[in-house]
This record gives C-alpha cells, structure tokens and sequence, in this order.
C-alpha cells in the first residue's frame, strides 16, 4: 500500500483567530487565539461543546479559510492556498451521486494526471482494503450508510495525504457500525500513518482512537487542555479498550475539563432562545 505523502505531514496553528460577517452585517468570532500542533504521524482528536469552532480548526488546516490574525503552517509551510497532500472526510457524505464507487474512489489519481485505467486499478484495489470488493459499480444511494463511509474513506486514502482532516466523519452512523468504522479507520492509518485531525462530539472514540484529545472551550473556542492518550498500539478493538482502567481513568480527566465547557455552551443557548422568546 502506498505510503503517506512525499512531504511528512504536521499542523500548527500559532495565535490563531478567525472572525466571520454575520447574515445581519454583524462580526462573530468562531475561534480566538488558538495555539494547535499536531505532530507528523500523529492522530489529533479535538473535542468541544457544539459551536465552539473545532470545525474551523479543520478549514484553516485544509486552506479553505485564512485566519484572521495568526498563522497557520503545515508541513513548516505557511497554509497560502488548498493544502497539497491534505484529504478531508466530511461529516455527510461527499460522493458524486451520478458516478459509480470505483469512479468515486479515482477521482483523486485521475486529477493528478494519473492514466484512466491506472487509477481504476488503484481504486480496486482500496475498494479491496476496505472490503467492498463486488460493489465497485453501486452508485453511492445504492450502499448503506457505513459502506459509503468506506467509500469516503477510500477515495481520501488513495491519494496517500500527508494529513487527514476528518470533520465528525461517523457521527450519522448506528452504534454498531460507528464502532466497526472506528477500527477500520484504525487499521487503514495505521498503513500510511498521515497526520490527522479528527473532530468529534464522542469522547470514547476520540480516546479510544487518538494519540492526543485537545479540549476547545465554548465558543469563541480556544485550547483548554490536550492530553496525552498513552494507551498502547497497536490498539485493537476501540468498543472493548473502552474497559480497560487507563481509559476509565482518561474519560475522567477529559471529561472534567469538558463538561465545564459543554454547560456552559448549553446556558448560553438557553439564555439566546429565552431572549428570543421576549423579543417576539
């Protein structure tokens, strides 16, 4: 399998903020101030109460967005365009409904000049790798849930990226199939070990898949805490990891440095909705 890309990966973000104009003209500040680094190789979890910019984090990293004070670097570089060896995984699927899987999962060789047939081989055979061998001529509606994921995951890892920005890629899934794309995911990074930023409302996953969870407090989001995930590795099945003491014990820490966070998110979209309701 093809190695991660030629440059090695690595994000920082130094004195990061990034402002928005609201639909009424207004500024709103989704970030401020962040101070981010994620090491070549190294799996990054952000977790955060909703709003609070983790989302943001990942547009600046890929260069869909510029900051508005600070700088963002990657691979040492200064982000000044689309990031190159950047894949992103979006939390809803982003497939071309009109082409089959295995157009699907070529797409990013054929736009780097790779040959036609060339990258449908190589498309075949990550199909092979995530197990949807027989599927390559389903359209995207015609998979389930967690096998389009796969197919999500496919076409990102083909183009062997140097970094993997992954924006709640599992949220919409079940239980169960969440907990098989996790292992899954597990065991594709561990081929080509890209530097990733996952972001994710589930704190079990982001342990149970991380090297290090950073801590964003409500928005406007700035680093809390990052802590260091020093379960093993390889880790094995994230749903049975979670039993184990040192995750226990982990969930805890994190947890008490993220619940403050998430309460204080969820006043402050109460106080909005009262006020709302007194201005009717």
């Amino acid at each position: 399998m093809t190695a991660a890309a030629d440059t090695p990966g690595g994000v920082d973000l130094v004195g990061v903020t990034k402002r928005f104009v609201t639909p009424t003209g207004g500024v709103m500040t989704a970030i401020r101030d962040i101070n981010l680094s994620v090491a070549p190789g190294e799996f990054c979890a952000i977790v955060g109460p909703t709003g609070c910019g983790k989302s943001t984090t990942l547009t600046l990293a890929a260069g869909l967005e510029r900051p508005t004070a600070g700088t963002v670097t990657v691979s040492g570089k200064p982000v000044d365009g689309i990031t190159k060896g950047a894949s992103f995984v979006f939390q809803a699927d982003a497939l071309m409904p009109w082409k089959p899987v295995i157009d699907n999962v070529a797409l990013g060789p054929m736009f780097r000049g790779m040959p036609h047939a060339e990258s449908r081989a190589r498309a075949m055979e990550w199909l092979q790798t995530v197990g949807l061998t027989g599927f390559e001529n389903h359209y995207p509606h015609q998979l389930s849930g967690g096998m389009r994921k796969r197919v999500s995951l496919a076409a990102a890892l083909i183009n062997a990226p140097s970094i993997l920005l992954m924006d709640e890629p599992f949220s919409a899934l079940d239980v169960q199939t969440r907990a098989i794309m996790s292992n899954e995911l597990l065991n594709l990074w561990e081929r080509q070990r890209p530097s990733v930023m996952f972001v994710t409302h589930d704190l079990e996953e982001a342990i149970g898949l991380a090297d290090k969870v950073v801590v964003i407090t409500a928005g406007p989001g700035t680093v809390k805490a990052v802590f260091d995930i020093d379960l093993p590795r390889p880790r094995g099945a994230v749903q049975d990891i979670r039993f184990e003491k040192r995750f226990l014990e982990l969930y805890q820490q994190i947890w008490g440095a993220l619940r403050e966070e998430v309460e204080q998110a969820y006043a402050r979209a109460a106080d909005a909705t009262r006020n709302q309701g007194n201005t009717a």
